[in-house]
């Protein structure tokens, strides 16, 4: 691969998916996607990049992306997030959504779907407290493979083992040959969307709060400030965005706030709420709890 070449390949990436390489990461473009060369039958990744610059092929467009997405997860990932949602998050909604009685949460990286998953079984568990509530669990990932396998919730062994306490294992999953496949009545409280974050999201409505983790670590300044901005626009007044423990929205957008109280939580400025609403950075909610 020519220097012209992977400066192409850095480009086309960061452009489709916002991921931003250094030129040290030449090797990881080459590791990732030689195997996408051997499946579209292209010999080097010189006719890779002529192919992506010929008429599109969307299949291999997608397959290229895909392959560059980092998708590590599990769940109840860095627990943290998921007991701030159990004890603060959950129980303040159900203070200020009694009237409404909704709540809409949005995991805007949810890979495999560990992550949504783990936030229905919270809900879940507090179906007594929820009874008569919607709470709508929407999850979104650019890559369309990973969101297929959320979709289906089914999981190794390694998976399941990976952060889920046993527990849940065995109250939430039946097990399928050497597989678990997580409830139907799980699966039917998150509604996963294929979206790429770099992209208008403004059609998905409003949300209480949204889990946008570990995600723009992978983003240049001016994009995260972009997506930050934007995340900020679909948040209900009061509502609340987490981050993963290695972001922060500090010099990247004034339209959010960090939570006083709680690492990695992240309110609305004053000056991006509506006007007569209140302005603190706490939590709301909302897909049918099947209680």
């Amino acid at each position: 691969m020519t220097d012209l070449e992977f400066d192409f390949l850095r480009s086309y990436l960061k452009t489709r998916s916002g991921l931003a390489l250094s030129a040290e990461k030449r090797y990881l473009i080459e590791s990732r996607l030689t195997p996408v060369c051997r499946r579209f039958t292209l010999a080097t990744l010189h006719d890779l990049v002529n192919a992506l610059k010929s008429p599109r092929d969307p299949s291999l467009e997608r397959a290229v992306v895909e392959a560059m997405t980092t998708n590590e997860t599990f769940f109840f990932r860095d627990r943290v997030p998921f007991d701030l949602f159990r004890d603060v998050l959950l129980p303040e909604a159900l203070v200020r959504r009694a009237s409404q009685r909704r709540l809409r949460i949005w995991c805007a990286a949810a890979s495999t779907g560990q992550e949504p998953y783990s936030l229905a079984m919270l809900i879940q568990d507090a179906a007594p407290r929820l009874a008569g509530w919607q709470v709508d669990i929407v999850a979104t990932d650019l890559s369309t493979e990973v969101l297929d396998k959320a979709k289906a919730g089914l999981y190794s062994h390694f998976e399941v083992q990976r952060g889920l306490p046993v527990q849940s294992l065995l109250k939430h999953f039946e097990q399928v040959g050497d597989q678990w496949r997580i409830s139907a009545s799980l699966r039917q409280m998150v509604d996963f969307r294929p979206l790429n974050l770099l992209h208008p999201f403004e059609s998905l409505g409003a949300f209480d709060i949204i889990y946008c983790r570990n995600v723009l670590i992978y983003f240049d300044a001016p994009t995260k400030g972009d997506v930050l901005g934007r995340l900020s626009s679909s948040l209900t007044p009061d509502g609340v965005v987490l981050l993963g423990a290695a972001e922060t929205v500090i010099g990247l957008t004034d339209r959010l706030v960090p939570h006083p109280q709680h690492r990695g939580l992240y309110g609305q400025a004053p000056s991006a709420a509506r006007p007569g609403l209140t302005t603190q950075p706490q939590p709301m909610l909302r897909k049918v709890v099947g209680l």
